[in-house]
Formats: C-alpha cells, sequence, structure tokens
C-alpha cells in the first residue's frame, strides 16, 4: 500500500456542536475543551462565531490564545462579521476565518429576497458571487489563512457552485467547504458533487476541499467518507456528533472508520484516538448532552455483550464480535476509585487524566466539592469525577442558591416541599405540593421567587452502578425563542433537582439582567 493522504480533521465542536438546543458552553468550559482536543490532536478548531455576543468573542479570543492548533471563528460574508472574528483572533498562533453565504436556490430566494439582491435569481446569483469574492478578499487583509463554505452546496447547482468556487479560490481562499447543510444528499451523490468539483474547477489545486455533513437523515458520516474518497481533504466534524438538529457527522465515528478499514483506502489522520473516550465524556459532561448507550464507539454499550453467543464467542476471542478493542478508544478496562481518604494530588492526578487540568484556588475548590461528596457515598468514579467537573464549570454569574430543603412525601401522603433560597444577598422561603416530590420542589420554588413555570424539560440520570451513585439533574427552560439549561449534582436526586432549577433560573436572570446574546444565522 502506498503512504497514506492526510485528512484533516476540522472540529466544530465549540461552535456548531455548542448549537444544540440547550447545549450552551461558557469560557471556561470552551477552553477544557479545547484543552482535550488538543490531546486528541485534531487539525482545526473551530472555537465560535465572535459576531454573535461578546461572550463568544472571548472564548474564541482565550482558546486562540492557549490553543497551539490551527483556531478558525466563523464570520457571515459581511464585513462586521469578518473584522470581528479577526478581533478574536489576532493574538492566536495560528488564526483561520471561516466566511460563508448561502448557494442554493432555496437558500438564496428565501435569505436573500429582497430587490436589493437582484429581481431575478440569476441577479442574485450575481450579487451572491460578488459578496462571497468581497468577503474572502477582506478576510485576506486579516490573515493568510482563508476558509470560505458555500452554504447548502449539497442542494446548489452544480455549475453555479463550482463557478462560486473557483471565483473564491481566484480571490484567496486557501480551503473551499462543501456543505450538506441539510443532510439531504445521498453519499453516491455527495461523492460525485466532490468530483464534480474537481473536473470543473480549475485551480481546484490551489485550495484543500473540505466537506461539513449534517444528519438529518442519519447519513452525515457516509457522506463524509464519500467525499474523501473523491477527493476531499477535510472533515468537518463534532464529538458525540452533536449539532444543530440531528447533529453533524461524528468526529470518533470518521477517524475510527478509516483507521479500522485501512485496507480499503490510502487515507489517514492525526487522531490520537486513545483520547477519543475522555473527549466524548467531557463534551457530554458539559453540554448536558447525554451520550445514547448505542452510539456507536462510545456509548455504553459499544463494547458490552449481552447474548450467550455473543458473549461465548468472545470469551474464545474477541475478534468474533468486535472490530477495535475498547483500549484502541481510550475506553477504561478497569475504573478508577477514588474516596474520601483521597489526598488533593490523587485527585488532580486522576483528573488530569481524563482531561481536566485544575491547579491552585480552582483545585482546592474542586476538591472540597469532590470531599462533600465522598462523605455521602463510598466510592467516587471516573463518571462521577466528569459530572462533578461539568458542574463546577457551569456555573452562573449571580447564583440563586439553595440554602435549605426539605420534603414530605409518601404513599398515603400529599408530597410537600419547603425551600429556602438565598439570591442578591436575600432570602426567600417558600412551601408547595405537588404532584410528587420533585414537582412540588419546583412548585415550592416557583412560589418563592414569584415566577411562571418556564419548564421546559427535566431529566435525572445515574452516573454510575450502586445504590450510592451520584445523581444528575438536567432542567431545561424556555422563554420565548430563548432556553437555559441548568444541571444540578448530588447523591439525594430531589436536592439535585432544584439545583438544576435553580441554575437554570440564573442562567435566565443573568440573560435579563445582561442581554447581549444576538441570535445571528450561522447555520452552516
Amino acid at each position: 500500500m502506498s503512504q497514506k493522504e492526510k485528512v484533516l480533521i476540522f472540529d466544530t465542536t465549540l461552535r456548531d456542536g455548542e448549537q444544540s438546543p440547550g447545549a450552551s458552553l461558557n469560557v471556561q468550559e470552551k477552553i477544557e475543551i479545547a484543552r482535550q482536543l488538543e490531546k486528541l490532536n485534531v487539525d482545526v478548531i473551530e472555537a465560535g462565531f465572535p459576531a454573535s455576543s461578546p461572550l463568544q468573542l472571548e472564548a474564541v479570543r482565550r482558546v486562540g490564545e492557549e490553543s497551539s492548533r490551527i483556531v478558525a471563528a466563523l464570520a457571515r460574508a459581511v464585513e462586521h462579521d469578518i473584522s470581528t472574528a479577526w478581533k478574536a483572533l489576532q493574538s492566536a498562533r495560528h488564526p483561520r476565518i471561516h466566511t460563508f453565504i448561502s448557494t442554493s436556490d432555496i437558500h438564496i430566494m428565501g435569505k436573500f429576497g429582497h430587490e436589493r439582491y437582484g429581481k431575478t435569481l440569476a441577479e442574485k446569483q450575481k450579487t451572491i458571487l460578488r459578496m462571497a469574492v468581497d468577503a474572502v478578499l477582506y478576510a485576506k487583509t486579516f490573515c493568510h489563512d482563508i476558509e470560505f463554505s458555500a452554504e447548502d452546496a449539497g442542494r446548489t447547482d452544480p455549475g453555479y457552485l463550482a463557478e462560486v468556487i473557483e471565483a473564491v479560490i481566484d480571490a484567496g481562499a486557501t480551503t473551499v467547504n462543501i456543505p450538506d447543510t441539510t443532510g439531504y444528499t445521498w453519499p453516491s451523490e455527495f461523492g460525485k458533487k466532490i468530483a464534480d468539483l474537481k473536473e470543473r474547477v480549475t485551480n481546484i489545486d490551489q485550495a484543500v476541499i473540505s466537506v461539513h455533513c449534517h444528519n438529518d437523515l442519519g447519513l452525515a458520516v457516509a457522506n463524509t467518507l464519500s467525499a474523501i474518497e473523491n477527493g476531499a481533504r477535510q472533515a468537518e466534524c463534532s464529538i458525540n456528533g452533536i449539532g444543530e438538529r440531528a447533529g453533524n457527522a461524528s468526529l470518533e465515528e470518521i477517524v475510527m472508520a478509516l483507521k479500522v478499514r485501512n485496507d480499503l483506502h490510502d487515507y489517514s489522520t492525526g487522531i490520537t484516538t486513545r483520547e477519543i473516550y475522555n473527549t466524548s465524556r467531557m463534551v457530554s459532561s458539559f453540554t448536558g448532552l447525554i451520550v445514547q448507550p448505542n452510539k456507536a464507539i462510545v456509548g455504553d454499550n459499544a463494547f458490552s455483550h449481552e447474548s450467550g453467543i455473543h458473549q461465548d464467542g468472545m470469551l474464545k476471542n474477541r475478534q468474533t464480535y468486535e472490530v477495535m478493542t475498547p483500549q484502541s478508544v481510550g475506553v477504561p478496562e478497569t475504573h478508577i476509585v477514588l474516596g474520601r481518604h483521597s489526598g488533593k494530588h490523587g485527585l488532580q492526578s486522576r483528573l488530569l487524566v481524563l482531561g481536566y487540568k485544575v491547579e491552585g484556588e480552582e483545585l482546592d475548590k474542586v476538591y472540597q466539592r469532590f470531599l462533600s461528596v465522598a462523605d455521602k457515598k463510598k466510592e467516587i468514579y471516573d463518571d462521577d469525577l466528569r459530572v462533578l467537573m461539568g458542574d463546577e464549570f457551569n456555573r452562573p454569574a449571580e447564583p440563586i442558591e439553595l440554602d435549605y430543603l426539605h420534603i414530605n412525601s409518601g404513599t398515603a401522603s400529599i408530597p410537600t416541599a419547603t425551600v429556602r433560597i438565598k439570591t442578591r444577598g436575600r432570602t426567600y422561603e417558600e412551601s408547595s405540593t405537588g404532584d410528587g416530590p420533585v414537582d412540588a420542589c419546583f412548585r415550592a420554588i416557583e412560589r418563592a421567587l414569584k415566577l411562571d413555570s418556564l419548564l421546559n424539560s427535566y431529566s435525572v440520570r445515574s452516573t454510575s452502578a450502586g445504590r450510592q451513585a451520584l445523581g444528575e439533574a438536567t432542567v431545561r427552560l424556555r422563554d420565548g425563542d430563548n432556553f437555559y439549561t441548568g444541571r444540578g449534582v448530588s447523591t439525594d436526586i430531589i436536592e439535585a433537582s432544584a439545583k438544576a432549577y435553580l441554575q437554570a433560573l440564573s442562567f435566565h436572570e443573568d440573560a435579563l439582567q445582561n442581554d447581549n446574546n444576538n441570535s445571528i444565522d450561522n447555520g452552516i
């Protein structure tokens, strides 16, 4: 077999992945994930969309300053977005401005319907072409590394798409991204689109062809692999496949498919696959998006065998039912257990193995939280630590805190909850009944704070096995078009639920106090 060609891995977990409803990340969480992505050895980290909010700008700036990877910032094809992206990236070691505009007839007529863009489709297409070229030329005044995306390329006329791609490469684009924005295309169809561009675009050898596939029909990974077979050399993907709607192509599935089936192709990635599992769990912990048990590569059941026939085969030879080893993706053979007698340095060492870098005052705070949990449960597992770290970094600016909780519930009594809450130097106390202890608790909180219910969804899960398992509750509130997610952790699931509700309310109050999160369309 000849020397394998490198396929660049462009991770968009911090940008498109964060657009999953309820998955917003604060600056510190983005930095921690970026550090883990560096361990994973991705080639490009898309850190955010700076023009959408000051928080996004700050996150991109911090990630860019710290990371040795290429750090990309998204920008629409307008000067304000591009200059803001550069403001965030100017201190990055390896900055990339990623600008985009829609190219499909459906998008052009829907998003550029005003007559100022032209009266006919043909006139609008000329305007879009000019805007794309101008955006790349303007971005080029700030840095050399420019990526251009033709939004909804999957449904764009091949001839027009080729014309746009050739023009932006002439203008200086070093990477051209062909997104299947709506997850609509069929793998053979998408592969043909990439092959067609290689034939039609005369200067295509001057840029890297990238693809960004969404998973609306469950074909994102298949489309990405088909594109690679036909000439794409950058795959845009996210950890656990998170992202808009049904999500993006899953990084771990693309990487492991290329690695396991290397007998079929001449492509490779530079990914350190043993860091896949830790990265997956960190992203899940910070976003609150649980990895489904049967998820390929990183799901809890990915290396589990229940059928007697399967178990018998595995005992004789693991290869009978496993095409890769758990260790190849970093799934541990044994769980490392810490307890109340574990020291601060032992905790720090284990956290570092899991991908979390904590020291100084931050370590002191984490250790105190660890001890408070260790006093309630005998053994603390890796998943417990991940949940603790997610709770530690996911803190609102002005927290509404639970000071006291009492629950009275039973088969022969009406569930009643009493809460005492502290916020902004004031204390509120109230009681309420409800349809179960959690409902009573939430109603008491609402009465204490004189709020109407904004509850959109509620879930609770155990972080590990056993009667003393740490419970993680997730509460999602909705106010108009905005969502606010809170997470609470405790060995008592009622307490965890109350903490989660109060954290979500805290984020809601923070947003009302500082309304600077502008809603901007960035759905490539």
